[in-house]
């Protein structure tokens, strides 16, 4: 049974980050994944991901953001791959009072821009008459403005997730794919980790599986964390535009995030098209109605959900009258109750570190949320400071289980 001081189970975005954190500080490291990372299973494909430093969810997410961007930046400098683009980036909505966000009124606009405000980020507040003048793009009604990003813009997540899986390994961690867990037992001091590929030791374990991180934790557990983790179906959509339509060329479109007060998919976030032959665009929202599980859920993307989003949120809100669809994916959320963050130390399991980052937000912060978790794990100062994101862990105190369903 081959042993490490670590052992990350899901090496999707924040577990990648965490391996390669791990191993670049010397720890002997092991990092195990069900599938082939990175992959489309799961919450961490798609070809692109808004990054935008003024997090309209809450100030304590600015300082995971702004460390993201520099851990991307090293990276692309020792890898030569590109993963963060600056395109800058806008929220719209409405002047004149709330839109819906999440099914919930708020001035997402307004929070955005109040965060921009207390932490110094470069921005400008746009009204009608300069966002149709600047990007011409959108068909705005005469009562929505925006907050204007300089350094917004997207992630690729595929070449973020590769990247550092691939400098993990440099710095000596051990990677083992298509091994899918099957136990996780507390023996002695260690943690053994039974897998469909083998058996492994660690004296601590960082699980950071997504929307399979419920099936990690025992079925005793699973019914406490009903509640806090609910996953979702989310489907993202490609169009093309048309050749003649010089305003979404590279470096006119930017990444966009517009709330209305339609309903329950009361929002849209987009995106110029990442590295597309043809003027094309991604755009997608969000449902929190319908829940599903990574086992259940349906990765076929039906033509009426094609039909559905090109007249419902793209012919009447671009100038695009000759958009067809050209892709669709599906992807899942995993969300908690306040759309926040799970990173912490798990009750009752010594050495044992959770990670779900994400509710639909998440990719624009894992690198750093993989720093800090190293740093948690082998018990430096920890650079960023992670209390916010453990709330939701208390009272879930439990005995490790000795397999899992």
């Amino acid at each position: 049974m081959a042993h490490f001081d670590t052992i990350v189970i899901g090496l999707g975005a924040v577990g990648a980050a965490t391996l390669y954190q791990l191993a670049r500080r010397g720890a002997h490291v092991l990092g195990l994944d069900q599938f082939q990372p990175p992959h489309s299973l799961g919450s961490s494909h798609g070809q692109t991901r808004i990054t935008r430093l003024a997090v309209g969810e809450g100030d304590e997410y600015v300082p995971l953001v702004r460390r993201s961007h520099e851990i991307w930046q090293e990276l692309e400098a020792v890898t030569g791959q590109s993963i963060y683009t600056r395109t800058h980036g806008l929220v719209l909505g409405p002047r004149d009072g709330m839109a819906l966000r999440e099914g919930k009124p708020d001035d997402f606009v307004r929070r955005t821009i109040a965060i921009a405000q207390r932490h110094g980020i470069a921005h400008e507040v746009l009204d009608t008459a300069d966002l149709r003048r600047r990007y011409p793009q959108f068909r705005l009604n005469d009562h929505e403005f925006a907050y204007w990003e300089r350094d917004a813009g997207f992630v690729r997540p595929e070449a973020a997730i590769s990247s550092q899986l691939q400098q993990a390994q440099v710095h000596g961690a051990a990677v083992q794919t298509q091994a899918r867990v099957t136990g996780l037992a507390r023996e002695g001091e260690h943690w053994r980790v039974v897998t469909t590929q083998g058996i492994y030791s660690a004296e601590q374990v960082v699980l950071a599986a997504g929307p399979w991180l419920p099936g990690l934790l025992g079925r005793e557990l699973q019914h406490a964390w009903a509640p806090k983790l609910a996953v979702y179906r989310q489907v993202m959509f490609w169009f093309d535009v048309g050749t003649a339509t010089p305003s979404f060329e590279p470096g006119a479109f930017p990444v966009f995030i517009w709330t209305f007060r339609d309903g329950p998919d009361d929002s849209i976030y987009g995106f110029r098209a990442a590295d597309a032959g043809a003027p094309a665009f991604k755009v997608a929202t969000a449902q929190y109605l319908e829940t599903t599980t990574p086992h259940s859920v349906d990765r076929t993307v039906a033509d009426g959900e094609r039909d559905a989003m090109l007249h419902r949120h793209v012919l009447p809100r671009f100038h695009v009258p000759t958009a067809r669809c050209t892709d669709a994916r599906a992807c899942l959320y995993t969300v908690t109750p306040d759309h926040g963050f799970v990173v912490d130390r798990l009750p009752g399991w010594p050495g044992v570190h959770v990670a779900s980052a994400c509710s639909g937000h998440g990719f624009k912060h894992s690198a750093a949320v993989g720093e800090a978790l190293a740093q948690q794990v082998i018990d430096l100062p920890e650079r960023l400071d992670l209390r916010p994101f453990g709330h939701a862990l208390h009272g879930l105190a439990s005995s490790p289980p000795c397999d899992l369903p």
